[in-house]
């Protein structure tokens, strides 16, 4: 028998969408939360393992504790905003669980490996990058000398052993949707953009985009862009439909679902059958025939980078997209009927109040169903990190969270001060969604469907109390630089 395995994406910040399957770790401005994909697939390897996820099904720092007890191996995904929190979890664990081995994963131990180590003496190992395999051979009793992708403290010292191969044959791997019907509650899960419940699994790994900012394809699941077959995925699909009638949705959240042509054709044909509804990342590079068959064998709706309206601050993070082509794309999607969810980052390299303005204004004129607007964060691993370092771009006495895990700018520019860009996101959410035509869709939706009346005044009111947050930090911060500017000696 395999070490009894807990996989844990844990507690942290309330409400905190930031561990294993979040690509951008934050508490949102209502909540949502996204499920653990890569802690559910060595779980499903292990025989006698479970996958506790913390946050939506509110499980306690307290109660994670009392429930490791009871297990000889912990694996927890961990991120950069709360990693500091993590560390006191494990600690405590190991203080009452002295034997338990405990393995931390995830993008920030991946990039830090050694720092990691060093700062928590409760962590005896961790896997760098993709570590399905890892993990399943050293619960099986491989020695961690012989692992590859895994770093750990011997005789004082840090080992990083060599770096694993990344995983090619996907359909190899087991299906998440057998480890979800078994340890999570799908009812527990909500995006506000997606129908309700919903269910989001893998087709691919990795995304060839190189987008400066991206944290998973820099960190975690590589450039390499890997698919499962059609066959596999459709397969999965039907039996995801028997497990839940009541599932309203379901969401392929891949780095890039849609970046071949011919594998999202393929896969189309063989989705429609089974007339389900399902949503899916996309990039503007998408044409109209590939959304045609999508739209045909199902789809809903689109999460769609957008990032920016200014053509240059595309260039600078190479996203490999034009305005004219996100315009194009948009309209397509608006002709199939297809949803966009649009998602916006203010403060990327070049930002200036002029970009912000022609960003909004970008906005506006697409005028998709909802957008997400996110600060820019630095994460390090990321070549946002090193621009933004090197060119003394991090606000020095700026954390990436507040105490609440909400985003805070941790990166300003001449000319273009942090506390501008954090108040630029609320400003962007103002403009954007109280124009008339936003609120008539809003009320629409709101008037013809009770539960979404009773789901839209929820939001509507996480919203506007994280935007009172937001607004109490930017004058807060504006005030302390006041108050150090005015206590300036004065120079004869």
């Amino acid at each position: 028998m395999p070490l009894k395995t807990l996989f844990l994406n844990p507690p942290s910040f309330e409400n905190f969408d930031g561990g294993a399957g979040s690509r951008w770790p934050a508490t949102r401005e209502i909540e949502s939360y996204w499920y653990p994909v890569w802690l559910a697939y060595p779980t499903g390897m292990l025989e006698g393992a479970r996958l506790l996820d913390a946050p939506p099904h509110h499980v306690s720092g307290e109660e994670t504790i009392q429930i490791a007890r009871d297990y000889e191996f912990l694996v927890l995904f961990t991120s950069t905003p709360g990693f500091p929190g993590d560390i006191r979890l494990a600690q405590a664990i190991k203080d009452v669980n002295p034997k338990i081995k405990i393995a931390f994963v995830g993008p920030h131990v991946s990039v830090l490996p050694e720092k990691s180590l060093k700062q928590c003496p409760a962590i005896d190992f961790v896997c760098r990058k993709e570590f399905d395999y890892a993990i399943v051979d050293y619960a099986k009793g491989k020695p961690l000398e012989e692992i590859a992708g895994v770093s750990y403290l011997k005789n004082g010292k840090v080992v990083h052993n060599p770096d694993a191969p990344q995983i090619q044959d996907l359909d190899a791997l087991p299906h998440v949707t057998d480890v979800y019907k078994r340890d999570l509650d799908v009812t527990r899960y909500n995006v506000p953009f997606l129908l309700n419940p919903f269910v989001s699994l893998y087709t691919t790994r990795g995304c060839p985009a190189q987008c400066t900012f991206c944290l998973w394809p820099q960190t975690l699941s590589g450039h390499p862009w890997r698919k499962r077959s059609t066959d596999d995925v459709a397969a999965e699909m039907a039996k995801a439909k028997e497990y839940w009638p009541n599932v309203k949705e379901f969401f392929f959240d891949d780095d890039t679902f849609n970046i071949q042509k011919a594998r999202t054709i393929e896969l189309c044909a063989k989705l429609k059958p089974l007339g389900l509804t399902w949503s899916c990342t996309s990039r503007v590079t998408t044409d109209f025939e590939t959304l045609k068959a999508m739209k045909d064998a199902g789809c809903r709706l689109l999460i769609v980078g957008y990032e920016s309206g200014d053509q240059q601050i595309l260039k600078n993070i190479k996203k490999g997209a034009t305005i004219e082509r996100a315009r194009q794309f948009t309209k397509d999607c608006h002709k199939l009927g297809l949803v966009i969810h649009g998602d916006f980052i203010m403060g990327l390299p070049g930002e200036t109040r002029e970009t912000i303005r022609n960003t909004i204004a970008f906005a506006k004129e697409l005028d998709v169903e909802t957008i997400q607007v996110s600060v820019a964060h630095a994460y390090p691993g990321t070549e946002l990190y090193d621009h933004a370092v090197s060119n003394g771009f991090m606000v020095a006495d700026t954390k990436m969270v507040d105490e609440g895990g909400h985003q805070l700018a941790q990166i300003q520019y001449p000319g273009l001060p942090a506390d501008e860009i954090l108040a630029a996101v609320h400003n962007f959410y103002d403009e954007y969604y109280f124009r008339p035509k936003a609120v008539y869709r809003i009320l629409k939706k709101a008037a013809f469907d009770s539960n979404d009346r009773k789901r839209l005044y929820k939001e509507a009111k996480s919203f506007l109390k994280l935007r009172a947050a937001r607004h109490k930090w930017v004058r807060e911060k504006h005030e302390r630089e006041e108050t150090a500017t005015a206590a300036e000696p004065v120079k004869a």
